[in-house]
Formats: C-alpha cells, structure tokens, sequence
C-alpha cells in the first residue's frame, strides 16, 4: 500500500528554520527557538535537567500536578526544592512569590505552570514575571496550554525558558514542541557539569550543532508529518490571528462557566474567581453524592466527541474537564456539553435547567 504522505522530500534544514521563525514570531520573542521532535514532556524534562543542578536552589510553584513533576525532576538533578503549593482552585500571585524570595534568598531558579488544563487555573506571569526578574532567578515557564489561548510573551515577561506544545489551545499536533531560550539559560546549561549531552534531552546538543551552525544541518531526520502539521497550525493561526484565536478561547470559557452556573443541580465552577479561570479548559465541581467520572461517563454516552473528561486522580470523583481548546474553542461545543451535562445530572434525579444554562453560554458569548 502507498500514501501520498510516504513520498513526500525529505524536509530541509531550510523548511525546519522557517517553521521555528513562525513559531518565534507567534511568541513574540527574539530568542532562540528550539522545535523538539517530541511532545512537550521532552523539552520540559530537557531544560530542567539542562539548567539544574547540586548547586541550585529552586522555588517550585504547584498549581496542579505538573508542578508536582517539575519538583521531582528538579530534585532528581540534586537540586535544593522549595515548593510553593496552593490549592488548585486558585492561582499563585506575585506577593507569595515575593515573600517565598524574601525568606529564601538563595533561590535562583523558579519553575512555573501558565494555564494548567488539569485543573482549569491560570496564573498571572506578567506579575510574576517582574518579581523574579528583580529577584534574578532564571524563569522556567510551561505554556503548553496557554499558548494560542491567553498571551505568551517570554520576552515581556522575562522567562528564560518558555516551552510550549501545539495539541491544545493551537489545535495542532502533539508530536512536536517547541522551546524559546534566553542568553542567560544557554550559559547556565554550559555551565551545568550534568547537562544532558549527546542526548534526546540534550537542548545543548541543538545549540552547538544546529543554532551555532547557523541552522544548515539538523541533528537527525525530523519528524516530518508533524512538522508540516505544526507549519498547518501556524499558518491558520497566523491567518485567523493570534488575537481572534485567544479571543475564541476566552469567549467559550465565559460562556462555560456561566452556563454551568445557570444549569444548577449543584455543579459549580471549581475555580473560585473568574480572574483565575484558565481560558483554554473549565473545571467544574460535582455535586456531593455524584461522581464526577461515572457523570462525563454518562454525558458522553449520547455524544463520545464531547470535549468533556473527568479530572485526573483523586479529581475523578469530584471534578469535570470542559476542554474547549483548539476545534471545541466553539459556541456549539460548550452548548453541547452543558446540555450532555444537564441530561446525566437529571438521570442522577438532580433538578437542573438546561434551557437556562443555554441562554447563560449565548449571553457571555455576546459580551
């Protein structure tokens, strides 16, 4: 059997550096860019072991479960953590980051989640931004799932390294990611004895082999399929625009939340305030007696392309995932979901009012 995807020319280190200016010009920032042939996972494990070490003290915030991964890796490094953990229902803000540099001084690394999709929070980078850059610390920054969701600016925002994925809020591939390093975190990896070298998690082996070299010669054969959907991505992005996109984006997490709210049955949004609802996936709190996994179980038999999921863990039981990121950035799918959501919920014996919660979703979508 053949496919027309099978005999397509190898891509170019031409094509490759053209994508990773996109992906540059999309984050708005002048430092090197560095596409991964891997999900996020690989760029994100790949410049913390790069920058840490024994002689790094890290300030890790934990706003969902992938702070808790961070932690780990770092310690792995033989890092000193010092973790800063808040319920997952809020954000983290600037003054705890202050305060965390104010009884820890000798922190001089902060790892840091933008929007976490797992538990539908987003955290205030800009601010917190300004407070590590007075600080000094290097700033690592997961943006997998803001990007093309909320703004990503690692330039304005002073993060040294800035790793983002297409699979979510862009609506692209998941097979690829993408890194912006800064000046400062390419000479703390050369300085790092225990940097990976000659490694898939090697982010120096692409600064000396390929961003040293001018970009001419790739350092294996890329991931092709993925590449050109990620270049797909981008250019839709770009054709769209990045505001009309986030503005999307933005749009179905209103209407989400304030449909859920107007539903009733005892759901209610499990991110307290609004400032803190990450705009790329809702959470929502099921009410007592219901478990929250056995109730998008029942919401998706009606419909299994419903953007909805239960919440990972222990968050089964008490909490419900609207992903409307990417394609389900849509009126129709937060409509659809609210009134899957509404009809399990009813055969739970639960008085809720499905038409009330529609007419909630279209009266945010018009704001």
């Amino acid at each position: 059997m053949t496919h027309p995807f099978l005999d397509l020319a190898p891509l170019s280190a031409a094509r490759f550096a053209a994508i990773e200016d996109r992906v540059a010009r999309l984050l708005g920032t002048r430092q090197d860019v560095v596409i991964m042939q891997g999900e996020a996972l690989l760029p994100l494990e790949g410049a913390i072991r790069g920058t840490a070490g024994p002689g790094t003290t890290a300030l890790n915030v934990i706003t969902g479960p992938y702070g808790q991964t961070f932690g780990d890796w770092l310690r792995d490094c033989g890092a000193t953590v010092i973790d800063l953990a808040v319920p997952f229902h809020t954000a983290v803000t600037a003054e705890q980051i202050r305060a965390a540099f104010a009884e820890h001084p000798e922190i001089d690394f902060v790892s840091l989640v933008h929007a976490e999709a797992a538990t539908g929070n987003t955290n205030p980078v800009a601010e917190i931004g300004e407070v590590v850059r007075a600080h000094g610390a290097l700033f690592y920054l997961d943006a997998v799932a803001s990007i093309g969701a909320e703004p990503v600016l690692p330039d304005a925002w002073g993060v040294d390294l800035c790793v983002i994925g297409a699979q979510k809020a862009m609506g692209g591939p998941a097979g690829v990611s993408a890194v912006s390093v800064s000046a400062r975190a390419w000479d703390r990896m050369a300085a790092n004895p225990g940097a990976p070298r000659r490694s898939y998690l090697s982010l120096l082996d692409w600064k000396e082999r390929w961003v040293d070299g001018g970009r001419t010669a790739l350092l294996h054969a890329p991931a092709q399929l993925e590449m050109l959907a990620l270049e797909a991505c981008v250019e839709r992005i770009e054709g769209d625009g990045l505001e009309t996109v986030m503005n999307r984006h933005r749009i179905a997490a209103r209407s989400t939340r304030a449909g859920a709210v107007a539903l009733g049955g005892g759901l209610e949004p499990y991110v307290y305030e609004d400032r803190d609802a990450a705009p790329v996936a809702t959470t929502l709190r099921v009410p007592a007696g219901v478990v929250a996994s056995e109730l998008v179980s029942r919401a998706l038999a009606s419909d299994p392309a419903l953007p909805l999921a239960a919440g990972g863990g222990a968050l089964a039981k008490e909490m419900v995932r609207v992903n409307h990121y990417g394609a389900d950035a849509t009126a129709g799918a937060v409509r659809d979901s609210l009134a899957a959501l509404g009809a399990a919920l009813t055969e739970k014996g639960l008085n809720v009012n499905v038409e009330a919660a529609l007419r909630a979703a279209d009266g945010a979508d018009r704001h």
